[in-house]
């Protein structure tokens, strides 16, 4: 499970990888009313989210599993091989108990529903500042 570190007067870099420009707006305008947030990036193709998020190195990554040219699990699957891999928010319009099981296997930190629980992000990031956010991945 990856952890975000303190930040006592750092703000938490975030990147948002989604297909849909209306998703990554929507997002925006909801982690911007958030203090201590920063939006470093935004891709809607696979290659280009993990060669940002590799170059970038955010705190955390909100990711789409459908994009065009790949799956957001192919990116899931490159950024946790990396050292200083970011936390991972899954947020999808198809939540199906196979994909979240196959994210959270892959390293997510957290598998989302863009219907039902896209209002649980601005808690979940005032969670990461206090750092008290727990992951919903399976341990070991």
């Amino acid at each position: 499970m990856s952890m975000i570190p303190p930040h006592s007067n750092h703000k938490i870099t975030v990147f948002i990888a989604d297909d849909s420009l209306i998703v990554r707006e929507r997002l925006v305008t909801i982690l911007d009313e958030l203090a201590g947030i920063e939006i470093v990036g935004q891709a809607e193709h696979v290659a280009e989210a993990i060669s940002a998020i590799r170059k970038l190195k955010p705190d955390v990554v909100i990711l789409d599993i459908r994009m065009p040219s790949g799956s957001g699990i192919d990116v899931l699957q490159n950024i946790k091989q990396d050292e200083l891999a970011p936390v991972v928010i899954i947020l999808t319009n198809y939540p199906y108990p196979a994909y979240r099981q196959k994210c959270l296997q892959a390293g997510a930190d957290f598998f989302l529903d863009k219907s039902t629980e896209f209002e649980q992000i601005p808690e979940l990031f005032e969670q990461f500042k206090r750092g008290s956010a727990s992951s919903q991945a399976q341990p070991g």
